[in-house]
């Protein structure tokens, strides 16, 4: 959380060193008019639910046992990258409490009010994604194969 406000008070910084800046949106996320799209609560709570759920799984699949070690930035890059190509247009993009809350201290008024949004529907996804794994990754549902060889030696 600390660092979301860090980063959003630099760019701010950085920003607000151009004549005439007036910081608006400040990249904060937003449903109803504060939508870059103008979509409603309901399509901005769902969109953010169910992203941060594929994302999560994406996570948690890609970091598991049984995962190829090394590679599970390549698909949660891409999928962040997806993410983010859907849902700009509808909320500008959260999936993450604290990258919400960070630029909405500096957008101000409307943009923390529907902050909450931002808080709820992130961790309602990202739990449900951990259960859904859960159940996933449970014993019996992925078995793992294990090759025993045996040698016996010859009586000489």
């Amino acid at each position: 959380m600390v660092g979301a406000i860090v980063a959003a008070a630099l760019l701010y910084l950085i920003a607000s060193g151009k004549a005439g800046w007036v910081p608006e949106r400040f990249a904060s996320n937003g449903y109803g008019a504060l939508s870059p799209g103008g979509y409603d609560l309901t399509s901005c709570f769902i969109t953010e639910l169910v992203l941060t759920f594929l994302f999560l799984v994406i996570i948690i699949g890609c970091t598991s046992k049984g995962a190829a070690v090394g590679f599970a930035g390549i698909p949660i890059g891409l999928a962040l990258t997806l993410i983010h190509l859907v849902s700009i247009p509808v909320t500008n993009t959260s999936v993450n409490p604290a990258r919400s809350t960070g630029p909405a201290l500096f957008a101000g008024g409307p943009y923390i009010g529907q902050l909450w949004m931002f808080w709820v529907a992130p961790i309602l996804g990202a739990a449900a994604a951990g259960l859904f794994t859960r159940w996933l990754y449970e014993e019996g549902w992925i078995t793992e194969r294990v090759l025993v060889v045996e040698k016996k030696e010859q009586p000489l």
